[in-house]
Parts: C-alpha cells; structure tokens; sequence
C-alpha cells in the first residue's frame, strides 16, 4: 500500500484547490487504510498520549468528547500534517494574495510552528474525536491564538452506516450579498475532508471577498464515531 505521503503528494491537488475555491472544501479518498483507523482509535484509552481533554457539554460545545495530542505526536499524525501542509500552504497563499492581504505563510510546517512559537502559541491543536449515540459538534472555527492557518483537515475513522448512522460533516459559510450556505458531507472510511479554518475568497463580480466559515458536526443517530482532525497552528493553551 503507498504511504501516506505518497498519496497526499500524488493527490489531484489541482481538482482539490478547484473544490475548496467553489466551495471552501474538498475530499480525498483513501488516505489511512483500515488498519491505520483502527490504530489511532485504540489510541484514544491512552490518555498518556493526550494534553487535554474536553467534554463538549461541560462547555456547551455540543455533546461528545475529543482529546488534544501531546508532542511529541504518533508518527501517522505527524507524516500526514507534514505531508499535507506544504501543498496547503501553496493554496494558503494564493488565497491571501486574491484577498489583498499581506500575510503569507511559509512553506513548511517547521517555520509554520515557529511563527506560532514566536506569538506563544507552544501546544498541540491535533486531536481525536469521539461522539455517540446523540453526540454532535456545534458549529465553531478553531482558532487558538492570534496566528492561525486558513486551511485545516478531518479524517474519518469509522465505517458510515455500520459503526454509526448520521454524523455528517456541516460546513456553512456566509455568501455575499446573502444568507448563508450549508454543505452537508458523508465521509467514508479513512476518507478526508480539507476545509477552511476561519474564512476564504469568494468571487463577487470581479473581485474577492471574504467569506466567513463555520464546522461542526450533525447528530450520530446511531453507534459510534472517531475522527483525526488535523490543524496547522498550535495553541497558546
């Protein structure tokens, strides 16, 4: 089986950027094979591996729990947020440059982490997902400090309509000169979805502008289900 920066390297990275320029997403099939699913769900009774835990009801964040990683993090996170965050960057600053904006980001994870240290943002933001029967995540954006990256990724780790039912991805966003947009997105198995983080260009006649993002999480209606979500920036706490 190809390795997981071999399929995000040889991924359609051109009919990928089409998607999350239409549309403020996109998805790509077959980036963990079962085996590593399952092997990242046993992960989760390990609460050595964990810098924190979060119950959403304690914080009205909707109902289910998800654990924040620890570095140094497991391999297979770190190769496919490594592997995955050069060609977002490319992306990243292409965005910026449609939006007029200034910032730009740099071209590895490495220097990413660094402009992040330098702003006091030290922790991990990779985490693990569980919901269950009921369980759903409120719409949000995860910005955790005044640096953040605008493209961030979720990996689906359990089987759609066999370990759980519902649990769809909601992505809404505000159109211009609208009310707002929501896709609704049923991943399969090891399947992911790249998505904006905070905001992203949406052409308007003929110019960008920004358009405001949030994710979140409709409710498991039935069983169980995991899912690795991948974020750029690290957190200030």
């Amino acid at each position: 089986m190809p390795s997981i920066a071999s399929i995000v390297t040889n991924a359609p990275w051109a009919q990928l950027e089409e998607s999350l320029q239409l549309n403020g997403y996109a998805q790509l099939a077959g980036v963990f094979s079962p085996s590593e699913c399952q092997s990242l769900i046993a992960l989760y009774a390990d609460n050595q591996r964990y810098r924190k835990a979060v119950v959403m009801e304690d914080k009205g964040y909707g109902k289910g729990e998800y654990k924040y990683f620890e570095y140094p993090l497991p391999s297979l996170v770190q190769t496919v947020r490594e592997a995955l965050y050069t060609p977002l960057s490319r992306i990243a600053n292409r965005w910026m440059r449609q939006l007029h904006s200034t910032t730009e980001y740099p071209p590895s994870l490495r220097a990413m982490q660094a402009r992040c240290h330098a702003h006091n943002q030290h922790h991990a933001t990779p985490l693990l997902l569980k919901y269950e029967q009921g369980g759903f995540n409120a719409l949000h954006q995860d910005i955790y400090g005044e640096v953040y990256f605008p493209l961030q990724a979720v990996i689906n780790l359990s089987r759609p309509n066999k370990d759980y039912m519902g649990g769809e991805f909601v992505l809404v966003q505000q159109q211009a000169d609208a009310q707002k947009r929501a896709h609704v997105v049923s991943p399969m198995l090891g399947e992911m979805i790249i998505f904006a983080t905070h905001s992203r260009p949406v052409l308007v006649a003929d110019s960008y502008r920004q358009s405001h993002v949030e994710h979140g999480i409709a409710e498991v209606s039935e069983g169980k289900r995991y899912a690795l979500g991948i974020i750029f920036h690290d957190a200030e706490s």
